[in-house]
């Protein structure tokens, strides 16, 4: 499929007529103005007649499906991976800035008056996360006439999740009612005893997945342990049973679906004027129907209105990049604080992230050497080469914080 603009800038119908394009190309009668999705721009004036294309967008924490389709057929088709390295980083952040705080050096000085959160505020990892998705929609119109968009909105019940009987009184009436803490009723669960060996002494609570990588303080996801225990698994001398690990229920996707999918909703009515709402209930009942198995970019199919329609022949993968490492200072104290030298910008006019061309083979720059001999990687993180000379490479696109690549084959299924 190739996308189509007009010499003014506006989208038109994609085509499927590749031997006109080839000859518009030769001829200088339009541009290539990007490679994926494969776009071009006409330089001469055309009709502007389009068909109204209905948008479906299938929210996620991770990845995000999206679909648009016409009366006939499906004319984009793709599943775009979303970062979730926000909170890390601004983690790091502020333990750098902690840091300066006891040397003497620049550092911008705490404040204490910007505690009040505005209505409708988001922790930054969902924000991001939110205007990611409007984002998405926004590179979809500048090369397809969007006429509608469709949301599916996912309100989970995570209480429900993790007791399928709940009901009635029984949300307010948890396992914990009565105990002061959740440590108190996990010492209560376990006996007053460690888990994993039965004995008896100083007792501690741990994570056994950590807040950092996804825990919570869901009691299930705590184990009671001796305070010898707790110390070796820390330092890899002792490990949790993989029972006790596969019992825990990770639920940040579910709340961030949940929390995310209004502030989408509000967020594309600013920009668009037909933004409908459907639910994961019905997603799943017309995707049944239609026999299609459940991947993200089938759901967005759905949502988008899709039913007979001749599907895609192909799709994209997409990712979203950081681009730059913007911290200012960054200090090693078993150096004697000394700022370490920032790695190269770029390599014989090769930045990271840059779409080459190495052997017959699409990747992205995944690392930088002065040497000139550069880290190769597809899009989702395959090895190409770990060592290519950068002569030997050739530039197909710059760098963006989006990144497509086209595939063809049939993509498996999701949990």
């Amino acid at each position: 499929m190739v996308y189509v603009i007009s010499q003014q800038g506006k989208p038109l119908m994609p085509t499927e007529r590749h031997g006109k394009v080839r000859r518009l190309l030769k001829q200088g009668l339009a541009k290539v103005v990007r490679r994926e999705p494969f776009t071009i721009q006409l330089l001469y004036d055309t009709t502007t007649y389009t068909q109204p294309i209905s948008v479906g967008l299938d929210i996620g924490s991770k990845t995000v499906g999206v679909s648009a389709v016409t009366e006939k057929k499906e004319v984009f088709s793709a599943e775009i991976e979303l970062r979730n390295d926000i909170k890390d980083l601004l983690l790091e952040r502020r333990q750098y800035r902690r840091m300066r705080r006891y040397r003497k050096t620049r550092y911008r000085k705490v404040r204490f008056l910007n505690r009040r959160k505005p209505e409708g505020w988001l922790p930054p990892s969902l924000r991001w996360k939110v205007d990611a998705h409007v984002r998405i929609v926004n590179m979809l119109s500048k090369i397809l006439p969007i006429a509608k968009v469709v949301v599916e909105i996912a309100p989970f019940d995570t209480q429900k999740i993790l007791n399928p009987d709940i009901q009635g009184e029984e949300y307010q009436n948890g396992v914990q009612k009565g105990f002061w803490d959740v440590r108190e009723y996990c010492l209560w669960r376990a006996g007053y005893k460690s888990e994993l060996s039965g004995k008896k002494g100083i007792l501690e609570v741990h994570h056994i997945i950590p807040r950092s990588k996804g825990g919570t303080d869901n009691p299930s996801n705590l184990i009671v342990l001796t305070a010898q225990e707790h110390k070796a698994i820390h330092e890899g001398r002792l490990k949790i049973p993989k029972s006790k690990i596969e019992k825990v229920r990770i639920l940040k996707d579910a709340s961030h679906v949940s929390t995310i999918g209004w502030h989408i909703v509000s967020e594309l009515k600013k920009l668009y004027e037909e933004v409908r709402v459907t639910y994961g209930s019905i997603t799943k009942a017309k995707r049944s129907e239609f026999g299609l198995e459940k991947t993200h970019r089938n759901d967005a199919y759905v949502i988008a209105g899709g039913t007979v329609q001749k599907r895609a022949k192909e799709w994209y993968f997409g990712k979203f990049f950081r681009r730059q490492n913007r911290s200012l200072h960054k200090s090693n104290p078993i150096k004697g604080d000394i700022r370490p030298v920032s790695t190269i910008k770029q390599s014989y006019g090769f930045r990271r992230f840059d779409k080459i061309e190495y052997e017959g083979k699409v990747g992205i720059v995944a690392g930088l050497r002065s040497s000139g001999y550069l880290v190769i990687r597809s899009l989702s993180g395959e090895k190409i080469h770990d060592s290519a000379r950068y002569s030997k490479l050739k530039l197909l696109e710059k760098s963006k914080t989006l990144m497509f690549e086209r595939r063809e084959e049939a993509l498996a299924s999701y949990d």
